[in-house]
């Protein structure tokens, strides 16, 4: 059951593990270890496109941004209820504009991600 309670910024050490290995793994450009923090019927949502299933998701970790050499900084972590949390990255790099806040919104299920929208 999904409790909902009124979005709370909170410190980054209180993201839920599966999310802080995501950040982590995705950062330092891990595919294959990200993929695992995801369920086996997760989707992406990225730039109005949807990746469904580890074999899309996996693929979409694998080359996003790959072209680019960039920096991430989180910049704020929200709970919005006890399935759903929201992170802003600060990304740098040489990619146009050089900078830019990309919100991570996460849906978890049974400790695992069910769905990421980055907006």
């Amino acid at each position: 059951m999904t409790t909902h309670t009124t979005p709370q910024t909170i410190p980054s050490a209180e993201l839920p593990a599966t999310i802080r290995a995501f950040l982590a793994a995705h950062a330092a450009r891990e595919a294959d270890v990200a993929v695992r923090t995801f369920t086996p019927d997760a989707a992406v949502v990225d730039q109005d496109e949807r990746f469904c299933g580890t074999e899309r998701v996996l693929d979409f970790l694998g080359s996003s941004g790959s072209e680019f050499s960039y920096t991430t900084e989180l910049v704020s972590a929200r709970r919005e209820d006890d399935a759903h949390w929201a992170v802003v990255n600060r990304i740098e790099g040489d990619f146009p504009g050089n900078v830019a806040d990309l919100t991570y919104r996460f849906t978890l299920a049974d400790d695992l991600i069910s769905e990421l929208t980055i907006s």
